[in-house]
């Protein structure tokens, strides 16, 4: 067959001229396919990581999403693409009118102001334990800004301004492990610092009802005097013999030592709580500024939640000022000290997010020079969850414990059960406010 085939070659040279012609028009036609392959993958092709903002204005191209858009347009939307503004939207956004550093600073005074204006307002002899409805409402608040606002930021991210355009996420998972390890790192950060303050103040923590602080110094010195008295009988018999008059000096003398000793036991404990105050109001300046750059209804709702939570804060420690021997002028000045905090770790945290970069509004070549451990996450990205984990401690161990105190010797178990349906309608409150300004 391949002779009678060579043969027939040989003898028509057209014939070999054309098995020429049309393998190379096949190698041509086959280059070109290979070409025009390449140009469309690379057309198409998307740099990882990518920034969340460039990823969402790539997809909007695609047709699905393009649908997925029209079906929220038709449901929440008003005819020129854009959400109708809420009564709750309208407010905010006469309160922060403009960019997410101005806006975190001025959330800072909102937090900070008020609440220690209104000492001013507060008698000198208020009693902690009386603000139990307040604290379970700022617990209602601070929960439901972290679960309803926060974590779902944190992990999922806003929904599109617009409401003819659908919001995809891509989803990591080494990226869902470090905001996971963060929220861990700011959970963590608050139980250091609590145990360190219990350990410096023997066995105090700080919490919002500073009740327990006089309480437990009282009853130091009870034990002191009464171990002093206990061993006083005999010895007073004998030395009254001898002379009473020494031994009364000698009992003087004892009593203004013990009670020396625990008024500077107090005070310090006082110092110790400006300290610990004072970081935690870092904290809630970080809190703004992450709060911001991630959304502006984000940086709203954890400002309101915040406030909420410092009026029972701070009038807590300004009694407890008032309990370490600082007289009410003094003691408001002290929490005006400790309210720089706020705006320093509202600084701190608008410079980690100006310079340290976030991806929402990185683009693929900064995300890929700056993401870290090979993820779409920056720095700046780390501060959210840092915070959600700090509202967690707040919102659970550092202040649920108080809500679980009960008096039956003061009280009927009935009065009790009454207190309690109260601090659940409390929290319920304030979490009901988050869900409605999240809802709206």
């Amino acid at each position: 067959m391949a002779f009678v085939f060579s043969r027939f070659a040989r003898g028509s040279p057209r014939f070999g001229l054309i098995v020429i012609l049309v393998a190379l028009a096949m190698l041509a036609f086959s280059f070109v396919a290979s070409a025009s392959a390449d140009s469309k993958a690379a057309s198409t092709s998307i740099p990882y990581p990518i920034g969340s903002e460039e990823l969402n204005d790539l997809l909007q191209e695609c047709d699905v999403v393009q649908a997925l858009g029209q079906q929220k347009l038709l449901h929440a939307g008003g005819p020129d693409g854009a959400v109708p503004s809420s009564t709750t939207a309208k407010i905010f956004a006469v309160l922060f009118p403009g960019s997410p550093a101005v806006n975190a600073l001025l959330a800072t005074l909102y937090i900070s102001g008020p609440p220690n204006f209104l000492l001013a307002l507060c008698p000198p002899n208020i009693d902690p334990a009386s603000l139990s409805v307040m604290v379970a409402f700022a617990v209602g608040g601070l929960l439901g800004d972290t679960l309803f606002h926060l974590l779902p930021e944190i992990f999922v991210g806003e929904d599109d301004e617009r409401a003819d355009r659908a919001r995809l996420v891509l989803v990591e998972p080494n990226r869902n492990l470090l905001l996971g390890v963060a929220i861990m790192i700011g959970f963590l950060t608050f139980v250091a610092m609590d145990k360190g303050l219990r350990i410096a103040t023997g066995g105090n923590g700080h919490d919002h009802n500073h009740g327990s602080h006089s309480h437990s110094h009282g009853a130091d010195a009870k034990a002191v005097t009464t171990s002093s008295d206990a061993a006083s009988p005999g010895s007073a018999k004998s030395r009254g013999k001898k002379g009473g008059k020494n031994s009364k000096k000698d009992d003087d003398a004892t009593s203004k030592a013990v009670t020396s000793e625990v008024n500077a036991s107090v005070k310090l404990s006082g110092y110790l709580n400006l300290i610990a105050d004072f970081t935690h109001n870092i904290t809630d300046g970080l809190a703004m500024s992450a709060s911001f750059y991630a959304s502006p209804t984000i940086g709203a709702t954890t400002t309101v939640a915040v406030f909420f939570h410092e009026i029972p804060h701070e009038v807590g420690d300004f009694a407890l000022l008032i309990q370490s021997g600082f007289s009410k002028r003094a003691a408001m000045g002290a929490q005006f000290v400790t309210a720089l905090g706020a705006l320093l770790g509202t600084v701190i945290g608008i410079l980690v997010q100006e310079f340290g970069g976030n991806s929402a509004s990185a683009t693929a070549d900064t995300v890929e020079a700056t993401g870290l451990f090979g993820t779409s996450l920056t720095w700046g990205d780390m501060l959210l969850p840092f915070t959600a984990g700090t509202f967690l401690y707040v919102g659970t161990v550092a202040v649920i414990p108080e809500l679980l105190e009960t008096n039956l010797e003061g009280s009927t178990k009935l009065a009790e059960l009454r207190k309690t349906l109260v601090q659940f309608a409390a929290i319920a409150t304030g979490a009901g406010i988050m869900l409605y300004i999240s809802w709206h």
